[in-house]
């Protein structure tokens, strides 16, 4: 059924509408950057009292796994924003093919992200069964403890994110989005897809390159 009626009730207009969506998105998004916030704060203060163990557990990471990672989430950044413009102009095809593009690449960054997983677990970095830890100290183990609470929290808002944008990519595709009249849908997901984005842009350093 394709959407017909753009403004819904208790809306009196498609402006009104439009903003109260985009006020919950940033209240949303908000609340997003508080709890990754905490992350980043828990990271400087262990930098900061403990700079010799954080430096030696971070160099344990690969860098260029890390590295290649961010390169495919920018890409994918850019492909949202071309959806988006496509959205703005009514042009359904487009629309939906960058969307699934940027899912495509959201896929591409796990599958990633699993395969370093496992590195890192065979190198006894991170805890499971088999592989005995090799990290010698507890703050050493404290930073790869914050390191998979970190990336692993990305990683699932990068996985909704992508079912996300597949669910809008396939109502744009097949009409039910109407398009530009409901562009907002596209607009306020961009904008949770650019928010994970700019997470790993400093959860990167951070992690990465605390060395």
């Amino acid at each position: 059924m394709v959407e017909t009626r753009p403004v819904a009730e208790p809306y009196r207009d498609a402006r009104q509408q439009r903003d109260a969506a985009m006020l919950g998105m940033y209240v949303f998004l908000g609340s997003e950057i508080m709890l990754f916030g905490g992350l980043f704060a828990v990271a400087a203060v262990m930098r900061l009292l403990h700079p010799a163990e954080v430096v030696e557990a971070s160099k344990a990471l690969h860098v260029w796994i890390g590295a290649i990672n961010t390169a495919v989430l920018l890409t994918s950044s850019l492909f949202v924003a071309l959806a988006v413009d496509c959205a703005k102009r009514g042009r359904r095809r487009g629309t939906g093919a960058w969307l699934f593009s940027a899912a495509s690449l959201g896929a591409v960054f796990l599958a990633i992200k699993v395969y370093e997983y496992s590195l890192e677990h065979a190198e006894g970095l991170l805890p499971g069964l088999g592989a005995p830890l090799k990290i010698s100290t507890p703050v050493q183990r404290a930073f790869m403890d914050l390191y998979l609470v970190a990336t692993g929290l990305h990683a699932l808002h990068l996985l909704i994110g992508i079912l996300l944008l597949l669910v809008i990519a396939i109502r744009a595709v097949s009409g039910r989005l109407l398009l530009p009249e409901r562009v907002i849908v596209p607009v306020a997901a961009g904008l949770y897809w650019h928010l994970v984005d700019v997470i790993w842009v400093f959860l990167y350093p951070v992690l990465y390159l605390a060395r």
